[in-house]
């Protein structure tokens, strides 16, 4: 497809495609002559992606590029390939080690793994950033006084494993390595919105059959 018919099947106008080629969001398209290129489902596939990652995710363009860069790299196997494109989007500051909440999260978070049984998670924990962002939450829950330990946190744990697997599953269904590594993305920008968004709707429905709406 040319490009203006690319902009109508995406919904994104020819000028932002004609942006994110130049930013490298987009691969180049098949050069037809000078001025003319054509371009395919995957470019389509990969617009759709970019557009949702900015307009949802709200990710900078250069934070974009560094995790497509990251998709893209067929170098790597797919667990290096997925962590490092997640690891890539924005994430919370470093907490502060030397504060005592922190380091009180910090035993409650190993706590949890262990009681949980995820060697690979504990392994990981100097580095991982949804380990950080685990202990940033856990920090602040305890400056407010809400001493949230690796006891409360196990049944949402299990929880959120079954969702994984579940995104994982989802992952499979996608035939090439790129397109699973995409979907993660994907999952990561969209579907933590939507599972932010599932637990609010159950805290009202809960809230609601409890106390009424008196």
């Amino acid at each position: 497809m040319r490009l203006a018919q690319l902009s109508e099947r995406s919904g994104v106008s020819a000028a932002t495609i004609k942006y994110y080629l130049r930013e490298g969001l987009l691969p180049p398209g098949r050069q037809v002559n000078a001025t003319t290129a054509e371009y395919d489902e995957e470019h389509l596939r990969r617009l759709r992606l970019v557009r949702a990652m900015i307009q949802v995710g709200r990710i900078p363009v250069a934070t974009v590029r560094e995790v497509l860069g990251h998709v893209d790299d067929d170098s790597l196997g797919r667990t290096i390939r997925v962590g490092a494109a997640l690891w890539a989007l924005p994430q919370l500051p470093e907490p502060d080690e030397d504060d005592e909440y922190v380091r009180a999260a910090h035993r409650e978070a190993d706590a949890l793994l262990d009681r949980l049984g995820w060697e690979n998670a504990k392994q990981l924990t100097t580095i991982s950033p949804a380990y950080r962002r685990l202990v940033v939450a856990l920090a602040a829950f305890r400056r407010l006084g809400y001493d949230w330990d690796a006891e409360l946190l196990l049944p949402r744990a299990q929880l959120m494993y079954q969702a994984a697997v579940a995104d994982l599953d989802f992952l499979e269904t996608h035939p090439s390595e790129a397109e699973k590594v995409e979907a993660a993305v994907a999952s990561a920008v969209l579907v933590e919105p939507m599972l932010q968004a599932l637990h609010r709707l159950a805290q009202e429905e809960e809230t609601a059959r409890r106390y009424g709406f008196e």
